[in-house]
């Protein structure tokens, strides 16, 4: 009896595919939140799709299985449960809403494209041209990346294309050419210092330009309506506001992670040696290879909205549309094949767990948790007879590491920014305000530095293995902290200068 039960035992060890532990701890997390009674200005509803999200986020830090399938959880639950919908039909509708979001599509026919570079050759000649004009360190090809991406952000409102479907890319030929790849064990080669350089250049561009992200407009539109119009910024405005603290932030942000996250491989001596004879052997640019170029061409001009520019808004094309019509390119031209998009896991498990994610954080917003969350902070404040800087302090913070429950920058801004600008504008002296102002400007793109969810850019580098999770939130906290800092300190002397406050 003792050999069978031994056995059974093993056996489930064996076949069982999540890990018991951690489990049986989202277990003890979902009953104890769902046994707790529901906090005044909440529905029943809406605690219990806080509940499901908390534990889903519990589940994925602690690694039960694997992130799609932590999604697939959440989902069956959601649809089980009927928090979102009195009906079975609807819960499923609701379950299954973010499917027909353009921002998730954008991220998987980004990495759809991303083929096309390694397929023709053309990513490791970009990749051989980088080490050979700047591949005598690693930190070097670092901050070459970082200018790459300052370079593009004014002219490419879609931060996701810029950074996951541009640059991503030509850091992963980069990293490879060094044979730094996750599937050999070998990403922490240059693969991972290079990968969160080339994630946390993009919020810090985000922040610079009005047309670096597609929610800065918002953004935009609610300073001035908090502020009553006094502060009404234009393009140059937000320009020459952001420019000075976003560039020092962009210089200090690849010296930072060599410290917190350094590559194994630090001088490279003979490496513009070895990338100039990778070029020579590589030829001239093949005809694949230029196809992909153009179409890479084609992608930057429509997504910098030229047409639009030039014949007018009619011609304003979304960037899901652009990266549409540049997967459709590379299919019809054979650069790629429809095997190869068929292939691609890290694109499909993409559209399934990030997916999720956004469609749990609209539905905590249409339950209310949102408002309620944010009136709690409001009311907390208000009452706490805390100074008024400390009061911004707080605000600013709140606004920020909220990003942790939200997988949109635009459904975090939507939901939240508005209330908080209100209510700093009451607390804060007025010759301050305008100063508490451009820090949350700064914060509400500087936020997406926390998780690998946190915009649409992260779960195309997440997903490409070169990261831990551990690393890439314990680097993302401490990079959300330090460029905060900077743009505080040497924004506010700048603004300062402006006379913002």
């Amino acid at each position: 009896m003792s050999g069978r039960i031994a056995s059974l035992i093993q056996h489930i060890r064996e076949a069982v595919p999540f890990r018991p532990i951690p489990a049986a701890i989202t277990t003890v997390v979902l009953v104890v939140l769902l046994a707790l009674p529901v906090p005044e200005g909440l529905t029943p509803n809406g605690w219990d799709m806080l509940a499901i999200f908390l534990t889903t986020i519990v589940a994925i830090i602690l690694k039960v299985m694997p992130i799609g399938v932590m999604a697939l959880m959440a989902m069956t639950v959601m649809t089980i449960s009927k928090v979102t919908s009195p009906t079975s039909k609807g819960a499923v509708s609701d379950a299954l809403s973010s499917f027909s979001n353009p921002l998730i599509w954008l991220i998987v026919i980004s990495i759809l494209i991303s083929l096309g570079l390694k397929k023709t050759g053309l990513g490791r000649r970009l990749g051989m041209l980088f080490i050979a004009a700047l591949g005598k360190r690693t930190i070097g090809i670092g901050y070459g990346l970082t200018l790459c991406e300052f370079l593009l952000s004014p002219v490419m409102p879609s931060n996701t294309a810029r950074g996951g479907g541009v640059m991503h890319p030509i850091m992963k030929s980069i990293a490879n050419a060094f044979g730094s790849d996750p599937a050999k064990g070998t990403e922490k080669k240059v693969g991972t210092y290079l990968a969160l350089v080339n994630y946390h250049a993009n919020p810090i561009t985000s922040a610079m330009f009005i047309t670096a992200t597609a929610p800065n407009p918002l953004v935009q539109s609610f300073v001035t309506k908090a502020t009553g119009g006094k502060i009404d910024l234009s393009w140059m405005d937000w320009a020459t506001a952001m420019l000075v603290p976003g560039l020092i932030a962009l210089l200090v942000m690849p010296l930072v992670i060599y410290l917190v996250s350094p590559p194994e491989l630090k001088h490279t001596p003979d490496a513009v040696t070895f990338a100039k004879s990778e070029l020579k052997q590589m030829g001239p640019v093949t005809h694949r290879e230029g196809i992909m170029l153009a179409t890479f061409g084609l992608l930057l001009l429509l997504w910098a909205n030229v047409p639009a520019m030039i014949f007018g808004s009619a011609w304003t094309m979304d960037a899901t549309a652009v990266a549409l019509v540049g997967l459709f390119v590379l299919l019809i031209t054979g650069t790629i094949d429809w095997q190869d998009v068929l292939g691609e896991k890290s694109a499909w498990d993409t559209l399934i767990w990030f997916g999720a994610l956004v469609m749990m954080a609209e539905e905590l917003n249409k339950l209310g948790v949102i408002a309620w969350f944010s009136n709690l902070v409001q009311g907390g404040i208000a009452s706490s007879g805390m100074s008024w800087g400390m009061a911004a302090t707080v605000l600013v913070l709140v606004f920020t590491l909220t990003h942790y429950i939200f997988a949109s920058t635009t459904a975090h801004i939507s939901a939240m920014m508005m209330a908080l600008l209100t209510v700093g504008a009451a607390l804060i002296p007025a010759e301050y305000v305008g100063f508490y102002m451009l820090m949350m400007v700064a914060a509400s793109s500087l936020m997406m530095t926390l998780t690998h969810y946190a915009t649409g850019t992260s779960p195309i580098i997440f997903g490409s293995g070169y990261v831990s999770m551990e690393r890439w939130w314990a680097v993302g906290l401490l990079m959300c902290l330090v460029e905060l800092a900077v743009f505080a300190v040497a924004g506010g002397l700048w603004w300062k200068v402006l006379g913002y406050w």
